[in-house]
């Protein structure tokens, strides 16, 4: 009996020392397996992602070049380079802005539901790890560099309004401050975590009202507040270069892939989608706004397809990641024929000298884009976006759709104009009438785009003639 309390005895002892062991043994495990599972649900980096974003990137810097062929060879010969210049100046320009604060100010964590904070100034704590809040299987820094491309074009889309009449100076300034304070505080209301159109379920997949709305509302404040260049309306301002814009034109259409379907943020069949319904749209507007150009006017242009492929790209852009095929169809044929009739009729009616169309192809193609985004978007095609009125959804989202292009509107053309008249006040906004006349090329840059044989206007003279010329005037002194 005594042996058997003994062998109880030990056991009871034996229990009371290893249950402490085993139950530390278990939370240790569970620890373990909590941290594996949390590690299993980090942000992991995805290598095709990664590829696509950054390619994307690329293809979307290319677009601010493509901007300045298109432009410059819209103006005459004169202002060729400055025009040029304007585009190039501010990829640069932008590019230190973004670094420096843009992106925090865009993206940073939010205050208030209006601006990000300043956390990530000089991009601090911005690396190659991925940000969950907006791309995880991306690092954070390739989101950044997708991102300052469209902070980039979105200021240089504006100098269509005012080409070939602001100072250099003007217009440095202006662009800084306007994508400071206009251009960063919008975005993070669109696209920022926290921002309250955001919230308000604004759906805007690569940028029409934050980049074309707010480009081209301010083009036309700039044009109205700078005035009309000297002889609009009276003497012809032609394109010097048609094969130049037409290029930018092609190299804007091949860029824009990344500009919509990057916005994806993946190698993934939302990136497909909206690279398959961008071209579409660009196809459809370019047919639009030719056909509808040569009934109203007898014949068709190149300057025209041009015109009217841009146009349906900034049509489908805030509806590229949210509609299918056959709506993007619809969004580009009607693109071209509205943008047309804003360029070719409305403007010429109201008389503002919006100089390259800026306001009549972005302001109004990103605004019926916005619109339509309302009236076609599919959760079969974007689970993330909404139903629009014709897919079931009801008006909701047109509403909240526009709502957005309300506030797009006012709050670009007031701080443009706000802007513009600050700067008026410590410096001279536009060159002076001598200065337009030689063109600012000379007066701005001390620069020729051509030989001075090829001044706009000038008959062109060749080398027999010019032979032929001083012949003819040793005859006269003899």
């Amino acid at each position: 009996m005594k042996k058997l309390w003994s062998i109880l005895a030990i056991c009871l002892m034996l229990t009371f020392l290893l249950v402490p062991v085993a139950f530390a043994a278990e939370t240790d495990g569970a620890a373990v397996a909590a941290a594996v599972e949390a590690a299993a649900d980090a942000p992991k980096i995805d290598t095709g992602d990664t590829a696509w974003v950054l390619v994307s990137a690329a293809l979307v810097m290319l677009m601010t070049p493509a901007l300045a062929l298109f432009y410059g060879g819209m103006v005459r010969t004169k202002n060729a380079l400055s025009t040029i210049m304007q585009s190039f100046f501010i990829i640069g320009l932008i590019t230190v802005q973004w670094v420096l604060f843009g992106y925090s100010l865009t993206f940073g964590p939010d205050i208030g539901g209006f601006i990000g904070n300043l956390d990530w100034v000089g991009l601090n704590g911005v690396g190659q790890e991925p940000n969950a809040d907006y791309a995880a299987t991306i690092p954070a820094l390739a989101f950044m560099a997708f991102q300052c491309m469209f902070a980039v074009i979105t200021p240089a889309l504006i100098t269509g309004s005012f080409a070939e009449r602001m100072r250099f100076p003007a217009f440095v300034v202006f662009t800084l401050v306007w994508a400071t304070i206009v251009y960063d505080p919008f975005a993070h209301w669109v696209w920022g975590v926290g921002g309250w159109l955001r919230n308000l379920g604004a759906l805007d997949f690569a940028g029409g009202t934050v980049i074309h709305i707010l480009s081209g509302v301010s083009g036309l404040v700039a044009c109205l507040v700078l005035g009309k260049r000297r002889g609009f309306g009276t003497s012809p301002m032609l394109p010097h270069h048609l094969p130049m814009t037409v290029v930018g034109a092609a190299l804007l259409w091949f860029g824009w892939f990344g500009f919509n379907a990057g916005s994806s943020l993946g190698a993934n069949g939302l990136a497909a989608s909206a690279f398959v319904v961008t071209h579409v749209a660009a196809a459809a507007a370019t047919l639009s706004w030719v056909f509808v150009e040569w009934a109203h006017n007898g014949k068709p242009t190149i300057l025209g397809a041009a015109s009217g492929c841009v146009a349906g790209l900034v049509a489908i852009t805030p509806a590229a990641g949210f509609v299918s095929a056959v709506p993007s169809v619809i969004i580009g044929l009607a693109a071209g024929a509205i943008c047309y009739l804003a360029v070719a009729v409305i403007k010429h009616k109201l008389g503002y000298d919006d100089s390259l169309d800026a306001f009549g192809v972005h302001g109004i193609g990103g605004t019926w884009g916005a619109i339509a985004t309302g009236l076609f978007a599919s959760k079969e095609v974007n689970s993330a976006g909404a139903d629009g009125l014709f897919y079931g959804g009801g008006a909701d989202q047109l509403i909240t759709q526009l709502i957005t292009i309300g506030v797009a509107w006012v709050f670009a053309a007031v701080m443009t104009f706000v802007i513009l008249k600050a700067i008026g006040l410590f410096m001279t906004l536009r060159v002076s009438e001598s200065e337009e006349v030689s063109g600012l090329d000379v007066s701005e840059h001390g620069e020729r785009a051509y030989a001075q044989d090829f001044v706009a206007g000038a008959p062109i003279v060749h080398g027999h003639e010019i032979a032929q010329q001083n012949v003819a005037g040793k005859a006269n002194l003899a």
